[in-house]
């Protein structure tokens, strides 16, 4: 009899803030529209640097420069089945290609006012959603080098 291993999801996700709105992405999910922000789990073998960068293009057709870890959010989905510890990064895009093909289910990138992220929390994919953002407002940063890679 194997005993089950329990670990979590690892995800990344990219806050980005541009002229008082924030980039967040429109999704089809399992349980209608959502919203979250660029991001997604990390790969075998990958950075947590290389995987928001890659999530963030993936996602939105925008180039990803991240310049500080958020912080670390440990989220268990209320139905229990899963828990996921999410790197969050803000940084700045540039270089965006809106002829690229975005990932499967996803609507399209969109840029959200605070008030605007606030008043469709109802239709986000977690309660990291709008907590990523208000720690980006409130100034929360720590540098990119308190993540070592070995690889």
């Amino acid at each position: 009899m194997s005993a089950h291993v329990w670990k979590p999801h690892v995800t990344v996700a990219a806050v980005v803030q541009r002229d008082g709105k924030f980039l967040l992405v429109e999704e089809e999910t399992d349980v209608g529209v959502r919203f979250n922000q660029p991001a997604g789990h990390l790969e075998a073998g990958e950075s947590l640097h290389a995987a928001v960068v890659r999530e963030c293009l993936e996602e939105t057709g925008y180039q990803f420069a991240p310049s500080h870890l958020l912080g670390i959010y440990q989220w268990p989905r209320p139905d229990g089945q899963l828990t996921y510890l999410r790197f969050a990064f803000v940084g700045e895009v540039h270089g965006y290609d809106p002829e690229r093909p975005l990932d499967a289910g996803i609507i399209a990138p969109r840029w959200l006012s605070l008030e605007e992220v606030r008043a469709t929390a109802e239709r986000h994919r977690s309660p990291l959603v709008l907590r990523c953002i208000e720690d980006c407002l409130a100034g929360r940063r720590l540098p990119l080098d308190a993540i070592t890679h070995y690889g």
